[in-house]
């Protein structure tokens, strides 16, 4: 691996985990507010229970602890260009259902579709420090099946953020896991009192 003989491209992947984290720090607190914002204009229960659905990447890994960081980097890549997909469809939604009445949730959608798009340039760079390019632009994902009643995309719209919550609790989990230093790099100095 690069990182593990290039001092410089170490540090370069620390820094780049480390913001990381910060970004899915902030948005999962952005998703969690949203997630009042979206069931109080729903008019949802906060407790309601959502089916798993098509399409919504699951946070849920199993052997996470098997898995190596270019895995982990992958599946957080390919969650993220789902959730862009499925959050994008979200807003085109809210707007043909409720029209410019409607700015509050449609904005705060719209930033947190800002947030995952940056986090998947974010993971796509970390990927080609990694030297594995980023895998194809193809969309990632099914798209949701067509047809839902208004109230079914109302869950699924529910759904799409709880596990995008959990994805940024996940990812912020993974990229520590990868500013871990390699056991065999020893030629990366670790930072004193860690």
């Amino acid at each position: 691996m690069a990182t593990a003989d290039n001092p410089s491209a170490a540090l370069r992947r620390s820094d780049l985990c480390s913001q990381g984290i910060r970004l899915a720090g902030k948005m999962r607190s952005d998703v969690v507010d949203l997630l009042d914002t979206y069931v109080e204009w729903q008019g949802l229960d906060v407790s309601a229970s959502v089916a798993v659905m098509e399409g919504v990447p699951a946070a849920a890994a199993e052997h996470w602890d098997e898995q190596t960081g270019t895995q982990r980097l992958l599946e957080n890549l390919a969650a993220y260009r789902a959730f862009r997909a499925l959050l994008a469809q979200m807003l085109e939604e809210q707007q043909e259902q409720l029209g410019e009445a409607d700015t509050g949730l449609g904005q705060a959608l719209a930033a947190i579709l800002l947030q995952v798009s940056a986090f998947t340039y974010h993971l796509e760079e970390l990927l080609q420090l990694e030297s594995h390019g980023p895998p194809s632009k193809e969309e990632d994902g099914s798209p949701p099946p067509p047809h839902l009643s208004l109230f079914e995309r109302k869950l699924r719209g529910l759904g799409v953020l709880r596990e995008l919550a959990q994805w940024a609790v996940r990812s912020a989990r993974d990229l520590r896991q990868l500013a871990k230093p390699s056991p065999g790099s020893n030629s990366v100095p670790s930072p004193a009192g860690s």
